[in-house]
């Protein structure tokens, strides 16, 4: 069953998820869910389980057609810099240019209940540091300067005005 995708000024982005303390048939419903809302918005490469209005330490994703789950992941290690330009299912449409460790070592539980850790660079790396920001309740927008964040919230607010029934793909380079 896909879920609906929440967006910016849903209380539950905001919130603290909770960690996944007995993987069971409930959780691998959940994931399979998860991927189902994923693809059912044609756009999006990985996704949080906050995202869908589920406060658990669950993401999922999919890069290169090889779809992965994480359960309670947690950035052990990261370093480099690498400017992207980022997007987030929950704030349709708004692009931009943000600075984050280019790489990351990544530990955490897959749906089978093993231990696993990941090592991610550039995209991958990004993602994997935007989903378990959404975890802790952190959008892209506490990622930005203030310079940024502020041209950012005002695009949001005019994207947000435009007829649904002709969305425009802005994107914004603000470095």
């Amino acid at each position: 069953m896909a879920y609906e995708i929440r967006t910016f000024g849903d209380p539950v982005l905001k919130a603290e998820a909770a960690a996944v303390t007995d993987i069971n048939g409930k959780i691998a419903r959940l994931v399979d869910d998860m991927f189902e809302t994923l693809y059912d918005s044609d756009s999006g490469i990985a996704l949080a389980a906050p995202q869908i209005g589920v406060q658990k330490q669950i993401v999922v994703w999919d890069i290169d057609d090889q779809p992965m789950a994480l359960i309670n992941p947690v950035v052990v290690e990261s370093d480099g810099e690498f400017v992207y330009n980022e997007g987030c299912l929950s704030i349709p449409e708004l692009y931009v240019d943000i600075l984050r460790p280019n790489h990351v070592l990544v530990r955490g539980v897959d749906v089978d209940g093993n231990e696993i850790e990941i090592e991610g660079s550039e995209l991958m790396g990004r993602m994997l540091q935007h989903e378990i920001d959404h975890l802790h309740g952190v959008l892209m927008f506490e990622r930005m300067t203030p310079e940024q964040r502020k041209a950012a919230m005002a695009e949001y607010r005019k994207l947000q005005e435009q007829p649904a029934a002709k969305p425009q793909k802005r994107r914004l380079r603000l470095l």
